[in-house]
């Protein structure tokens, strides 16, 4: 943990990133090689995790999602300015 000392909400996210990854998708399957399987983390991760699978602490909104929608909202308050 890289946090300071007596927070303990400092690695929350880290941790939950992970219990979601070992329950979603590692648990759940094997691979031929350790090749194998760090190229299907990297998918997963990606493809769903940032892409699909909705996030409590974004509002139920996919981290893509968002961005787009912060970058959106930037760019609109920019242009009013």
């Amino acid at each position: 943990s890289v946090g300071r000392t007596g927070v303990c909400f400092d690695n929350a996210m880290a941790e939950s990133f992970w219990s979601t990854l070992k329950t979603e998708f590692y648990d759940r399957k094997r691979w031929p090689t350790r090749d194998a399987a760090r190229q299907a983390v990297a998918y997963w991760i990606e493809a769903v995790y940032n892409r699909r699978r909705r996030h409590s602490a974004l509002g139920m909104v996919s981290p893509v999602d968002f961005e787009n929608h912060t970058s959106l909202t930037t760019s609109r308050k920019e242009i009013a300015a």
